[in-house]
């Protein structure tokens, strides 16, 4: 059985892409985003709940977000949950209803989010190196054991290269989009 496997390289460098724009969706633009209270965790119950699992979260405007909390008693610690989580956001009650109007990022902090959207745009470039590396050695391992010959090891490196500057041209791209975005260009 050859070490080495195509769709397993994929597989794996889509889940590096897959990963920085999930990363790239949570960071805060001018622009109201459910993923933006994906991190946000409410004290209820007596256990640690995401907030998702204990209210409604909708977008109903572009600068709006709503949190629909669902049992009555939870809406003062939902309120102190995302007031606590560093996102800039104060809650304005309305009945079991949270509004969160997004306020307007200051320059200081739209550079802050472009650098961090750079920061995980090399982490992705990294993940997507390190398949490549392992893609490599198995090809490596699979020459020595004699299951390939050296023009198929040479032709699958060449595939996987190709992989990589794609994967890595996929990340580029993600991260350019949201730099433009946060820096509003």
């Amino acid at each position: 059985m050859p070490a080495y496997s195509k769709s397993d390289l994929e597989r794996r460098m889509h889940g590096a892409v897959e990963a920085l724009k999930h990363d790239l969706q949570g960071l805060r633009t001018g622009r109201a985003s459910t993923t933006l209270l994906e991190p946000v965790h409410v004290e209820v119950y007596g256990a640690n709940m995401p907030l998702n699992q204990v209210a409604t979260i909708s977008a109903p405007e572009p600068r709006l977000l709503t949190v629909q909390v669902w049992d009555k008693s939870n809406v003062g610690p939902v309120d102190k949950a995302i007031r606590s989580a560093g996102l800039g956001l104060n809650p304005i009650a309305d009945g079991q209803t949270l509004r969160l109007p997004i306020p307007d990022l200051t320059e200081e902090r739209r550079k802050e989010l472009a650098k961090l959207a750079g920061q995980y745009a090399e982490k992705a470039r990294v993940a997507a190196r390190n398949v490549r590396r392992d893609g490599m050695d198995a090809l490596k391992t699979d020459e020595k054991k004699h299951e390939i010959s050296e023009d198929e090891r040479k032709r699958h490196e060449t595939d996987v290269q190709k992989l990589t500057d794609s994967t890595i041209a996929e990340i580029d791209a993600a991260t350019h989009a949201k730099e433009k975005e946060i820096l509003g260009q």
